[in-house]
Order: structure tokens, then C-alpha cells, then sequence
């Protein structure tokens, strides 16, 4: 079992439009409405990859139905915490070129019962499971520690942990020396206090984060791929071709993919090889964060995975 902590969950409305232009009026050519958040993309991703998943999120009495109904049909175990409150909107809107403009909403500011729920909701599906998923931002009234605080109980747990944030929440994630973390081009820069622009920049960064007691540092870099190292040395992914439609949830596609390889305790070069594919897949779809197996399947042979240097 896998547990995927969630916990910001949103609805995601997908809208098309001919071109956007600020201070104008646009009509729609078409709206879609997913359950979203990281951790829903990381989670269904996993399901479908043949994986048994437990989401630990949250629910409003709006979308209760929504969401549930669409996790039960993609495999995923889903513990909703009720909330007051409503759930967070994330708007992604697409223009016929092909370029997305993302909204992402604040979300609610949760109460001191909800936030004990969600962890408890957490501690006890933690503690059944064999490796641990701490994906995207926090809901308000959590800490920017809450991440690391978590690390150190799935420490204790005897567990792999596995972090996908950004700012503080991944720096203070960090300093607890998770199994895997996942910063992409903007997060890793930012970490690290200059730009990571090229592959030579993320090796440098993945080797940073080893020297700092990651296990397994990755750093995906949009369409150069993904780079990351462990005991075997430091290891390049790539598929030199691609049709994106809708990289948005891409990121977390690919860490579903990079979760499977290492439940099933694989090399870390096809982990890559795994987490790329399924990167790709999602962006080849029209749906938000969600990797056909099909597609998967399809595009695995073509993802080139090249050692950097050894260990």
C-alpha cells in the first residue's frame, strides 16, 4: 500500500479559449471539471499503474460526490476529511496555440479539528503502508514544518518517504532527509539560490541534495527530461519527442510513475525511465494529471536514460 497525503485538495476547471487578452471579454469553447490537487494526480496515476493507493484529502459537501465517485472508479482509496469550509478552485485556461495560464486558488483556512483529523487520517494510513507520499501545498492553518514533522514520523514509521512541495515547505521538508524529493526547474532554483537551467545545472543539484542526506533527489526540467541520483551515480531521462496537450499535472504524473518503480524496487534508471513516460503521457492527454497505462505503456521504450557520471 501506498499513501499519498494530499491534504490541499481542489476541483480543477479546465476552459479553452481562441486567445486570452487580458481586460477583454472571452467565451468558451470548452470546460472541463476534474477533483485535483497533487496529490488526486499522484494518487489516480498510481492506481493505474497497478498499485494499491490510499488518498488522504479533503472534502466539502459540494463535491463530495464528485470526487469520491471519480477516485472509486480510478482505484484510489479515498479518506475525505469534511470541512466547513469550500474546497480550493485551480482554473487552467488553454489557448487554441496551446499556451495554459494557471489560477491557483488559496483554498480554506482550516480549524484546529479539521487540521487533528487529517492527521490523524494520515498517522493511521501511514502506519499501514509501505511507502509514504507528501504531495503539493498545505491548506491554511498548517505550518510551513508540518512536511518535515511528517518526515520524521514516517522515519520512525521505518518508512520511504517521498516529498513533492515547493518554498518553505520544501526547504524545512528537506532539512528531515526524505527518501525522494522532486523539485522541478522553478522549485530546485529557487532551493538553491541561483538558476537551473540547463542539465549540468541539475546535476550539480541533485549531487547538493545528496551531500545533504537525500537518498534519491530528483529534478525534472520540463522537456530536457528528468535528472536525479543515488548509490549508482547520477542518471538522465529523456523522450526527445513529444505532442503535449496539457502539461498541467505533468510533474505529479511522473512521481506516481518514479513511486511504482520504487515500491516494486526497481533501478533507479528504470524508475526514471517510468516517471518520464508517465510525465509525458499525461501531457499527451487532454485530462489534468492523469496517465493512461495504455499511453504508458506505449512510450516506455522510447524514454532514453543515460548515466551522468557513476557513483
Amino acid at each position: 500500500m501506498i499513501t499519498v497525503a494530499g491534504f490541499n485538495t481542489a476541483i480543477d476547471r479546465f476552459i479553452q479559449v481562441d486567445a486570452l487578452t487580458l481586460g477583454e471579454v472571452h467565451r468558451v469553447r470548452e470546460e472541463k471539471i476534474y477533483p485535483g490537487g497533487k496529490g488526486v494526480h499522484v494518487a489516480q496515476t498510481i492506481a493505474e499503474l497497478g498499485e494499491r493507493v490510499r488518498l488522504i484529502g479533503l472534502v466539502d459537501t459540494t463535491h463530495r460526490q464528485l470526487i469520491s465517485r471519480q477516485m472509486s472508479a480510478r482505484g484510489v482509496l479515498f479518506r475525505g476529511v469534511q470541512i466547513d469550509g469550500e474546497l480550493r478552485q485551480c482554473l487552467a485556461l488553454q489557448e487554441a496555440g496551446g499556451s495554459i495560464t494557471e489560477i491557483l486558488g488559496q483554498g480554506p483556512q482550516l480549524s484546529q479539528i479539521e487540521q487533528d483529523n487529517l492527521l490523524r487520517d494520515f498517522g493511521r494510513s501511514a502506519e499501514e503502508s509501505d511507502l509514504v507520499i507528501l504531495s503539493g501545498s498545505l491548506p491554511r492553518g498548517f505550518s510551513e514544518t508540518l512536511y518535515a514533522g511528517l518526515v520524521d514520523f514516517v522515519h520512525g514509521l521505518g518508512k520511504r518517504c517521498l516529498v513533492d512541495a515547493s518554498g518553505g515547505v520544501l526547504r524545512d521538508a528537506v532539512s528531515a532527509k526524505p527518501f525522494l524529493v522532486k523539485p522541478n526547474r522553478d522549485e530546485i532554483s529557487a532551493l538553491v539560490g541561483h538558476p537551473v537551467i540547463n542539465l549540468q545545472a541539475a546535476e550539480m543539484a541533485v549531487m547538493a541534495l545528496r551531500e545533504r542526506g537525500i537518498a534519491m533527489p530528483v529534478v525534472t526540467m520540463g522537456e530536457l527530461g528528468a535528472v536525479a541520483a543515488d548509490d549508482t551515480g547520477v542518471w538522465h531521462a529523456q523522450l526527445a519527442t513529444t505532442r503535449a496537450r496539457n502539461a498541467v499535472g505533468s510533474g505529479d504524473c511522473f512521481l506516481a510513475g518514479m513511486a511504482v518503480a520504487i515500491q516494486r524496487r526497481m533501478p533507479l534508471e528504470h524508475a526514471l525511465q517510468l516517471g518520464v513516460a508517465c510525465g509525458v503521457a499525461n501531457a499527451e492527454s487532454e485530462e489534468t494529471g492523469f496517465a493512461k497505462r495504455s499511453s504508458v505503456d506505449a512510450l516506455l521504450p522510447n524514454v532514453m536514460v543515460r548515466r551522468l557520471q557513476p557513483a
